[in-house]
């Protein structure tokens, strides 16, 4: 179950994004949509990097019932990825959602050997979805 904490005046179509944390995880996920200027914060307060990204994600400590974690997306960044790459918002929405929702199960693609990278791109396939975060990861 997702719970919304959209900061923003945009609307997206999240019955793609409640499918695809249906199928990863039964546990509570807080998802907050916000700009790029409060990204930025966060990215920095946590981070101690001054800019703004696509995706953040803050697992929750394990305990029996307990939220999976937080993930924090910039609709700024969703809006110019998707209209730099030519596919729709809610594409972009759900590549942000799923490379976050794999961050919050553990996955890291900065230390691991291409495990994280492979689980996108099964999610990709399974969801139908655009395969520029393949492209995106493999040239970042």
């Amino acid at each position: 179950m997702i719970e919304l904490d959209n900061q923003t005046e945009r609307n997206y179509d999240f019955q793609l994004i409640e499918n695809i944390a249906n199928y990863l995880s039964g546990a509570e996920i807080e998802l907050i949509l916000t700009d790029n200027n409060e990204i930025a914060k966060i990215n920095h307060e946590f981070r101690n990097i001054d800019k703004a990204t696509d995706v953040l994600s803050f697992p929750s400590d394990p305990f029996p019932g307990a939220p999976l974690g937080s993930i924090v997306i910039s609709v700024d960044k969703v809006d110019s990825v998707a209209a730099e790459l030519g596919h729709s918002q809610n594409d972009e929405l759900a590549l942000l959602f799923i490379h976050g929702m794999l961050h919050l199960m553990g996955y890291d693609h900065e230390v691991d050997n291409g495990e994280m990278r492979a689980k996108e791109i099964e999610l990709i396939e399974r969801f139908n979805l655009p395969k520029s975060l393949i492209v995106r990861t493999i040239e970042g």
